[in-house]
């Protein structure tokens, strides 16, 4: 019997290890979201939290949005840029949004990454964050959700009734990973099929294709692509930075001849190699003080 008990305390103690180190997953909407087709888990949005390093904290965080062509999210591009950034600092918040493939269409995923913003401001206390530096970040398609985040966002509704909905939803800079930006000639087929159907109007396409939205008013991004990337052209990240020039928004950019699409970090293993792109990208968080020097 005292065998018995011990592995039996034994078992009861590995599970609340396992527990404890699950990542905090925090609903949205705490009610169903704003066009719900149902209340499976893909018809409810949610961040998955990675807090910063308590050594390197600096108080910053990062909204990201895997890739996936809009019907999908690819795990290397929101848990692998979650834990490299943590470890440097950044708080993360892996944004799980509403699919094409699940019968939905824009506005429903630009609804979710807004009220991600929304959420994470909202819960700066909480998560030891500073409500003034939270970024979007996103590859491929995510990286046309942070395009629309940077994009399309608003000073939030002071006579709402849910507190979260007063913040504003705009975030204080954009990391745009091989994005797919444009709805028109360059752009993703499957990506766009699944954001706005195979049909959209004019004005839809308009709305949707990112360097058409850039005001004086989007934050400074940070961009990178690759010229042989044969999924998405490195032409989208052009246009998008042709557009921030003009509005005079600062940005980064950096596009490497070689090297296919969804490649994320470079490397599966959280220690690296890593694609030169990310030491860029901390150098830049550095200056934006989102990473301590």
């Amino acid at each position: 019997m005292p065998r018995l008990c011990l592995f039996i305390g034994i078992l009861l103690s590995l599970a609340a290890l396992t527990r404890a180190a699950d990542p905090e997953v925090v609903r949205l909407w705490e009610s169903d979201a704003p066009g719900a087709l149902g209340t499976a888990p893909t018809d409810i949005p949610d961040l998955t939290v990675f807090p910063a390093s308590p050594e390197t904290a600096s108080g910053a965080a990062m909204v990201i949005c895997p890739g996936g062509g809009y019907g999908g999210l690819a795990g290397h591009e929101g848990a692998g840029y979650a834990k490299f950034l943590a470890e440097r600092g950044v708080a993360c918040f892996v944004l799980k949004y509403r699919l094409g493939k699940n019968d939905y269409r824009h506005p429903a995923m630009l609804n979710d990454v807004n009220r991600a913003v929304r959420l994470v401001r909202a819960g700066a206390e909480k998560w030891k964050i500073d409500p003034q530096r939270i970024g979007v970040m996103g590859s491929s398609a995510g990286g046309h959700l942070a395009s629309m985040a940077v994009t399309h966002f608003d000073a939030g509704d002071p006579n709402a009734a849910d507190p979260v909905d007063r913040l504003s939803s705009r975030p204080n800079l954009g990391v745009l990973c091989y994005p797919v930006i444009t709805m028109g000639e360059f752009t993703h087929g499957g990506s766009r099929g699944n954001l706005i159907g195979t049909k959209p109007s004019p004005e839809l396409v308009k709305e949707t294709s990112s360097e058409l939205n850039v005001t004086p008013d989007t934050p400074p991004c940070f961009v990178w692509h690759t010229w042989e990337d044969k999924a998405v052209p490195v032409e989208n990240t052009l246009l998008f930075a042709e557009a921030l020039r003009k509005a005079k928004v600062p940005f980064d950019l950096h596009i490497y001849q070689l090297g296919g699409h969804g490649m994320g970090l470079g490397s599966r293993d959280p220690k690296g190699p890593f694609h030169p792109w990310a030491d860029a990208l901390i150098h830049w968080l550095k200056v934006q003080k989102f990473v301590n020097k």
